[in-house]
């Protein structure tokens, strides 16, 4: 009789790690990780819009939208930073650059894991900017893939490639938090 609720008591233990386990399977397969978050203006500009980092198949795709910007070339970076309460951004810190490597252009021989790079405003002062890659992930905990506890920091001017640690880029436009 003892050895019968002490079966029971096995038989209930394991299928509840087994349906626990398989609960947590389901919930990840084929779902997309997704972050949407705002821009907050900084250095008195009325720049904003939304920045949308989406993982699927070991690819984060990032995307900006922004509006309020002088019309041209301006730059957009991740910095170390999850903080954006500086009225000018400077809260966010530095370049997010957790290899160690010199300031460059994303995909030269070296570049800050920040180092998004440039993109174009329209007259009307709207940009987008698209950029997608495998050397980044949305939580993963792997300090040198990891953006969140980062922050996005739109310049006012474009990066040159060249000039250490920060590119030249201007001050800072807009900033967001990459936290959940």
């Amino acid at each position: 009789m003892k050895e019968k609720g002490i079966m029971r008591k096995i038989i209930l233990v394991a299928l509840g790690v087994v349906a626990l386990t398989t609960g947590c399977k389901t919930k990840t397969e084929g779902k997309v990780n997704e972050l949407k978050i705002a821009l907050e203006p900084k250095s008195d500009t009325k720049t904003k819009g939304t920045v949308t980092f989406s993982e699927k198949n070991g690819t984060v795709t990032f995307t900006a939208n922004i509006s309020g910007l002088t019309p041209g070339m301006h730059a957009i970076h991740i910095h170390e930073k999850s903080d954006c309460s500086a009225a000018d951004g400077s809260s966010a810190g530095g370049h997010w650059n957790p290899t160690f490597k010199k300031h460059g252009k994303w995909g030269a021989e070296e570049y800050h894991k920040g180092d998004i790079g440039n993109f174009a405003a329209d007259e009307n002062g709207n940009g987008k900017i698209v950029f997608s890659t495998d050397e980044w992930c949305i939580g993963c905990g792997d300090e040198t893939k990891d953006v969140l506890g980062k922050s996005i920091i739109v310049h006012q001017g474009a990066d040159d490639f060249v000039t250490q640690p920060t590119g030249n880029a201007g001050g800072r436009v807009a900033c967001t938090a990459i936290i959940r």
